[in-house]
């Protein structure tokens, strides 16, 4: 067994940092084969448990070392609605490939870039596997498209439900299109294309229908016959830190940013989409969001730095994400705090006032706490910030739903079990009840109400 993995080829970070085609390039399909003789397929594989949605890792890496890989591609789509993006955006060295025993005297194998071959083979390909039971004739509303949702509603579709996805924007995808930059995950390419094999399940999906406004959950019961309701809305209501500063002209939310920059494609010389910023960015935090930020205005030609209160041991983001950012000329400002935002004569930002910090004891995170360092007052010169602190979900479902509940941080209550909240066949996933977190954490939580959903009703509904 080869210890050290098969090289994934990249665009050279000179290339890259000056266009919006995807960093990554994959394994071709003799790299894809060389990787995957690598996997052990142990008797009791830990990679398994070690995924949200319980892939049958071995199983799908098997049949790609048999050269059979549309049966792989099948493997993946009996636990997995969205492979080509989880291949690409999932944190798989804290998962999957976190657990792998190759890992432990190598480098664990690269299971990632083998779905995300898997997937992409079956796209150019135009392999898909539509297999579903007969319709029970039962609708399941979902609101929300994002990888609960969709996750939600491909599971329902092959259970034989009749599913529309409710999406406030005008194009379906969630954070997948309007929250990763199209370097990371491209959408015409990927997202569009696994949108489209849910489509073909029979999932239906309605743009700029904003629940809680243009229809309430009750309407869609009691007006259009929905049996099932699952919110997968999200959290994109962003934080800020409430200094002195914040409102100024070039003060920015990451969600902002990143969505003129992909949904809105601010990106491309064709389209005419106003995206502000300055020749010098400052970018608050040092999560993935907060790197596919600082990336970003490298890109749209800005000198580009992260702004961060802990160390480099303590970022949150993917290490290759990082890694990458690093590459393309991100400038790292760690163990550093914004205190005040500087604004000039005409309310514009003219700079940030920090201090230094310096680490703790450990908090309830279980990461050591940032102390701030006295008399260590310094100015970062810049002229746009951008608060990448994280979000919560959006009030305006809960608030207009009779009898849900939510907890103090304004994320839905459910039974941790199946998913159901406080009103009984009404079920919530992903980051409208966790707050902000993975892709793939948010597929899992819809893959459980999916089945809480339809467990629900085969209690209480009589089956076409």
């Amino acid at each position: 067994m080869k210890r050290n993995r098969v090289p994934v080829r990249e665009q050279r970070p000179e290339e890259r940092v000056r266009n919006f085609k995807e960093v990554s390039f994959g394994y071709n399909h003799e790299e894809a084969l060389l990787e995957a003789e690598r996997c052990l397929q142990c008797r009791n594989p830990r990679c398994v448990p070690g995924c949200p949605v319980a892939i049958d890792i071995p199983k799908f890496i098997q049949e790609l070392k048999n050269g059979d890989v549309k049966a792989a591609r099948d493997t993946i789509g009996r636990a997995s609605n969205l492979p080509a993006v989880c291949g690409r955006v999932c944190p798989q060295e804290e998962q999957c490939e976190g657990s792998c025993i190759v890992g432990i005297k190598g480098e664990p194998v690269n299971i990632g870039k083998l779905e995300r071959f898997v997937a992409d083979w079956a796209m150019e390909n135009g392999y898909k596997n539509t297999d579903k039971l007969p319709s029970n004739g039962i609708k399941i509303a979902v609101v929300g498209s994002g990888p609960a949702g969709l996750t939600c509603a491909g599971d329902l579709a092959k259970l034989g439900y009749d599913v529309t996805i409710f999406e406030a924007l005008h194009e379906a995808g969630g954070v997948l299109v309007y929250g990763i930059p199209e370097f990371r995950l491209p959408k015409e390419t990927v997202v569009k294309e696994e949108i489209s094999l849910l489509k073909e399940l029979g999932v239906k999906i309605e743009t700029n229908v904003i629940v809680g406004r243009t229809v309430t959950i009750e309407s869609l019961i009691e007006d259009e016959g929905f049996k099932g309701i699952f919110i997968g809305s999200g959290a994109g209501l962003p934080m800020f830190m409430g200094i002195k500063g914040e409102n100024a002209n070039g003060v920015m939310s990451a969600n902002e940013y990143l969505t003129r920059a992909n949904l809105m494609k601010a990106f491309r010389s064709d389209y005419d989409t106003p995206i502000s910023h300055g020749k010098r960015v400052a970018v608050v935090g040092a999560g993935n969001v907060a790197m596919d930020a600082a990336r970003t205005a490298a890109r749209l030609g800005a000198e580009s730095l992260i702004v961060y209160r802990r160390s480099e041991k303590e970022i949150p983001a993917r290490a290759e994400e990082v890694h990458h950012a690093i590459e393309e000329g991100v400038i790292m400002n760690l163990l550093t705090n914004p205190k005040e935002i500087l604004v000039d004569e005409n309310g514009f930002v003219k700079g940030m006032i920090c201090v230094r910090m310096e680490l703790g004891e450990a908090d309830a995170s279980g990461r050591r706490k940032p102390v701030e360092v006295t008399g260590s007052e310094f100015v970062i010169d810049c002229d746009s910030v951008i608060m990448s602190l994280g979000t919560s979900p959006n009030p305006l479902i809960a608030s207009t739903t009779k009898g849900i509940e939510t907890n103090r941080r304004g994320c839905i209550i459910i039974n941790e079990d199946n998913g159901e909240t406080t009103i009984p066949g009404i079920f919530a996933g992903g980051d409208a009840v966790t707050g902000s977190a993975t892709v793939i954490l948010a597929m899992s939580a819809g893959k459980k109400a999916a089945f809480g959903i339809h467990e629900h009703l085969s209690e209480t509904e009589s089956f076409q």
